[in-house]
């Protein structure tokens, strides 16, 4: 691969290093240090050369030795940086292919960086989990970082990536014409000590709800995308060979008029129409807002005659394609019922209450590009054979209704959840509120986090299971005449410690990934993990690093 083939920064030698880590010092960039030396100069390993980055030059040396121990901590730059210092950040963008961002609270201090590798064409990976960050990211940096091919993708560590593959692999275990309707995450922390959580979590979810506003208006000022839709398969407007003839007027009026009740009213997802070279769609993610081909817009105006190209009659042709290699399939069935507030899954030996994590607007954003792209985004320089791959991947995922719930093993565990939850709910809304939950974390979550962060022994007796039970239909074909799914599939991810294990196993493998097969990936833009790293060897690279993903059981059940 040419080092810097696919940068647009205007440099004439390739970067000094394959990746920096910013904010090594850190709770839990210390840890993505450790993991990365496991890799470095490792033969069979794309990274080649590391340099860590921070505000302060000790700390960072610090941070390598305690990372190298018991070895000599190798001959690696150390160099000074801060996200108040958009010159500095700018600065170490044009010396790396990549950046691995573990500065937060993404909110208050990721912005500069993703802009600095947006503007400079660096890669950029991080360990968010703040959905409005990088929902903000998105809306701001999306087409700068697709114009100068800067890849940016969040939520590269616990957040999300073990729910985003986690959904992909219980999802491919549906085989055809058998397809999910609803796939629920159960997320259980388990640990032969105390768990004691990372602070700077507990520290977004207070931030998250002081913005929850600004999120929601976030939102409502985006134009609404594409959704996979409930209730069957998508139907394809197909285009149809030229015929000698003109088309008329009234003709074109009636295909647009048919193409808009098909989404509108009908429910398709997406409909397609060729005339000549010009194509359009329309989708039920566009609102009612109809991308009808320019040309038939212009011809409808002017109400000019088409002498020389024509569609073939609508009524009397096949004008109605089930396509699904090309358009992924609605969700089949109904709408899941809301359910009770606490689940009780005796299987999996589970008492559980809904999570508000950032995992399920993170994989809502993949099935929305999903749905935008039904064989996922093309990669900056594939070959047929990959691109034959991707394709056949993208061909096996089917989309459900996802949603995350914490789990424990016994009622009064799940009550502490709800307890802590309200405290940061109420608490977190205004100034005061927030200033006691971030001065004494230990007391408002009952023990779960503190400021200094767990011991080396609470992270190694630590780990996490998430389960993922996924309910649908045996046949989606017959799907609309059930009202309950008669089929479900259970899978389970096992790993680590979330935070500090985890996480940085996630984040460095995805960044291995990133450097040998960078034309492989998306050119650039801001996507989520699954639609990047979905269809690439990723889930085989974190089974062989201590994550695994296992099929538990397959069965029917009384619709």
């Amino acid at each position: 691969m040419e080092a810097n083939s696919y940068q647009s920064q205007p440099v004439s030698q390739p970067p000094l290093y394959d990746l920096i880590i910013l904010g090594a010092s850190g709770f839990t960039g210390k840890y993505v240090v450790k993991e990365a030396l496991k890799f470095l100069n490792v033969p069979s390993s794309p990274l080649k050369s590391l340099a860590l980055a921070g505000r302060n030059p000790t700390k960072l040396a610090q941070t390598l030795k305690w990372a190298s121990h018991p070895d000599h901590p190798p001959p690696i730059p150390i160099l000074t940086a801060d996200t108040t210092d958009p010159a500095s950040l700018h600065h170490l963008c044009s010396q790396s292919k990549l950046i691995l961002n573990c500065v937060g609270p993404f909110r208050l201090l990721g912005e500069p960086v993703v802009a600095a590798c947006a503007e400079t064409g660096c890669d950029y990976l991080d360990i968010c989990g703040e959905p409005e960050f990088m929902e903000r990211m998105e809306v701001k940096y999306h087409e700068k970082a697709m114009e100068t091919g800067s890849l940016v993708v969040s939520a590269c560590g616990f957040d999300s990536v073990p729910a985003e593959l986690g959904w992909m692999f219980n999802s491919r275990h549906w085989v055809g014409p058998a397809a999910p309707n609803q796939i629920e995450a159960y997320l259980s922390l388990e640990s032969e000590k105390r768990i004691v959580g990372n602070f700077g979590t507990y520290e977004s979810a207070v931030l998250g709800v002081a913005n929850v506003e600004q999120l929601v208006e976030l939102r409502r000022s985006r134009p609404k995308r594409a959704r996979p839709a409930a209730g069957g398969v998508s139907t394809l407007l197909r285009p149809c060979k030229y015929q000698q003839g003109g088309f008329s007027n009234c003709n074109m009026l009636i295909v647009a008029v048919v193409m808009v009740w098909l989404v509108v009213v009908a429910g398709a997802s997406e409909l397609y129409l060729c005339m000549g070279n010009v194509g359009g769609r329309i989708s039920s993610g566009d609102a009612g807002n109809v991308a009808v081909p320019s040309a038939l817009i212009i011809l409808l105006i002017l109400r000019v005659s088409v002498a020389s190209q024509e569609v073939a009659n609508v009524a009397n042709s096949p004008a109605f394609l089930q396509i699904p290699d090309l358009f992924p399939p609605k969700i089949p069935g109904p709408f899941p019922t809301k359910g009770p507030m606490i689940d009780h899954q005796k299987e999996i030996g589970l008492w559980a209450v809904k999570l508000p994590s950032a995992d399920s607007v993170v994989v809502r954003r993949t099935l929305t590009t999903l749905t935008e792209n039904p064989r996922g985004l093309p990669g900056l320089n594939e070959s047929p054979e990959q691109i034959e791959k991707r394709d056949a991947f993208w061909s096996t995922v089917k989309p459900a209704h996802f949603g995350v719930k914490l789990g424990s093993k016994t009622l009064l565990g799940v009550l502490r959840f709800i307890a802590v939850g309200m405290f940061i709910g109420l608490l977190g809304r205004n100034a005061i509120g927030r200033w006691l939950l971030l001065k004494f974390p230990s007391f408002f979550s009952l023990g779960w986090f503190r400021k200094k962060g767990p011991s080396d022994d609470e992270v190694r007796s630590a780990s996490f299971k998430m389960w993922f039970v996924g309910r649908g239909f045996s046949d989606m074909n017959v799907s609309q005449d059930k009202t309950k799914p008669d089929m479900e599939i259970t899978t389970r991810v096992v790993g680590p410690e979330i935070g500090y294990l985890t996480t940085p196993i996630i984040l460095v493998q995805c960044a291995l990934i990133l450097l040998s097969h960078r034309d492989n990936l998306p050119k650039g833009g801001v996507f989520p993990p699954g639609i990047v790293f979905g269809p690439t060897d990723l889930q085989e690279q974190l089974e062989q690093n201590g994550i695994s993903f296992d099929l538990i059981s397959k069965k029917s059940i009384l619709a």
